[in-house]
């Protein structure tokens, strides 16, 4: 699995040294987005700032998305194969309010919205609030 996250992190042009290769493993593995504050309680020995520009490192190549899901902190998901992260490539998430845990729910595209001429749309986001299935 190393030698495909390594292979993961050349195509987005980005190095792989050892905490990115822990990172993304853990990303990889987690079937929730996570926050700063997430990873950093699954690294013993791992710097805060060094978490931080990683996840930084791998939003700027696109590897992965922040989700702001009203909690105050940003959680972070890998971004699917083709993604872009522009406004057509984004789909909608899900935060319990038992759990905190929010969800990417990639099925669920954010449709179009109709801009006036003159703007241009940066980002967009859409978290739904409530229940998930583990917690109903």
């Amino acid at each position: 699995m190393e030698n495909e996250l390594e292979v993961k992190l050349e195509e987005k042009s980005i190095k792989p040294t050892t905490m990115r290769l822990l990172v993304l493993k853990k990303l990889v593995e987690s079937t929730v987005a996570v926050s700063l504050n997430d990873l950093e309680s699954k690294f013993d020995r791992a710097d805060k700032a060094t978490l931080y520009r990683t996840l930084k490192t791998f939003e700027k190549k696109k590897l992965i998305h922040s989700i702001e899901d009203g909690t105050g902190a940003v959680k972070y998901a890998l971004c699917e194969e083709g993604c872009e992260c522009e406004p057509k490539d984004q789909h909608t998430h899900f935060h319990c309010i038992k759990c905190n845990e929010t969800f990417c729910l990639t099925q669920s595209k954010i449709p179009a919205a109709s801009i006036p001429a003159g703007f241009k749309a940066l980002s967009v986001s859409m978290v739904y609030q409530g229940i998930c299935g583990n917690c109903s």
